[in-house]
């Protein structure tokens, strides 16, 4: 079976680890603040970084830290993890889904500017897949408004539209290291902050409410990244780049070979970095083909098939169309970096075959 996700831990990630457990110290520490200034200046250019337990901590602090709260609303796509709205909902804001661009699966900035009200606070601009959310347009929208943009970019470590990382466009950003991701630290996140004041309060709201032990400014959260994550991170992110250029070229070659589904592509100048490589299966049931293709020894997976504003978290009616159509046809390939030549053959041959068969 080829697997959909393969986490590639190895020796260099085994020795930090080890190094970390010998020295006795395993909570946040001088691990983690290497990280952050790691992170910083080899993913995120000269901005602050703030390390912590999961990507959806880094998503709730960062808003947390600009104050959005009860009464206020923020701008989210639909189609996306639930995390994406669950942070916005966990502060007490009200979560307001639109639809997404059928081209890229990310949230469509016209839909943004037709939902502002006057309690609109943010955009959640979600890069979802690795592809860069429409950022020039999504900034003209938040400038025009006067709102806050965060961007969601747990999926999207080394995207960048012109070379400009995602991550650095809006007000804040949070990215996940979970196992699955570009790149992972075991489990945690890390927001991405310019401005000094957010960054003091995220870092006291990780650390219930202290920047000094037992002097606790605000009420926070119990949120920290462990020494023994972030000595993890520290290998993956020197791995980051290599990894991203497999993915690419993995997904160049599906996207030359692969016939009968429609493949991803990326608008000129957007740097695309395949967390998932998703096509859409629109002339077959999406999920037969799904499970043909496991019985041929080829894994997939279905991110998403139930728009967050349907789930019974949240049991919404909304017309959102594009998003509806999405989750229905998306399927995700194997693209990650441990694919073999062989393997990648296999999986056109099979999703070929299954898509000329249903034709």
């Amino acid at each position: 079976m080829i697997k959909v996700a393969s986490p590639d831990i190895g020796r260099k990630e085994r020795r930090a680890v080890d190094k970390v457990l010998k020295s006795g110290g395993l909570a946040q520490g001088p691990q983690v603040a290497e990280f952050e200034k790691e992170f910083s200046k080899l993913a995120a250019g000269n901005f602050r970084c703030i390390a912590v337990n999961s990507g959806t901590s880094a998503l709730h602090l960062m808003l947390l830290a600009y104050g959005i709260g009860k009464g206020d609303e923020v701008i989210v796509p639909s189609f996306s993890f639930a995390a994406s709205a669950n942070a916005v909902a966990l502060t007490g804001a009200k979560p307001v889904f639109v639809d997404i661009d059928p081209h890229t699966f990310c949230i469509d900035p016209q839909a943004i500017d037709a939902a502002v009200t006057d309690k609109t606070r943010g955009i959640m601009a979600v890069h979802l897949y690795g592809m860069p959310a429409n950022m020039k347009q999504i900034i003209a929208v938040a400038n025009k408004h006067d709102i806050l943009l965060f961007e969601d970019a747990a999926q999207a470590h080394g995207a960048a539209i012109d070379k400009t990382l995602v991550g650095t466009f809006g007000d804040a950003a949070a990215f996940s290291f979970y196992p699955t991701k570009n790149m992972t630290a075991g489990e945690g996140g890390m927001i991405v902050v310019y401005d000094a004041n957010i960054e003091r309060t995220c870092r006291m709201l990780r650390n219930q409410g202290m920047e000094k032990r037992y002097q606790n400014e605000i009420v926070g959260l119990n949120n920290r990244m462990t020494d023994i994550h972030a000595a993890i991170g520290r290998v993956q992110l020197k791995k980051l780049e290599k990894y991203n250029n497999y993915r690419i070229e993995n997904a160049r070659f599906l996207n030359e070979n692969l016939e009968g589904v429609v493949v991803p592509t990326a608008p000129k100048g957007y740097k695309h970095v395949y967390h998932q490589y998703t096509i859409r299966v629109v002339d077959h049931d999406r999920d037969k083909f799904s499970q043909e293709l496991e019985k041929l020894g080829v894994g997939s997976g279905v991110y998403y098939p139930t728009p967050i504003h349907k789930l019974p978290s949240y049991n919404k009616k909304l017309d959102l169309p594009e998003t509806d159509k999405a989750a229905q046809q998306v399927l995700s390939l194997p693209v990650h970096p441990k694919l073999t030549t062989r393997e990648l053959h296999q999986i056109v041959i099979n999703v070929n075959k299954l898509a000329k068969a249903g034709s």
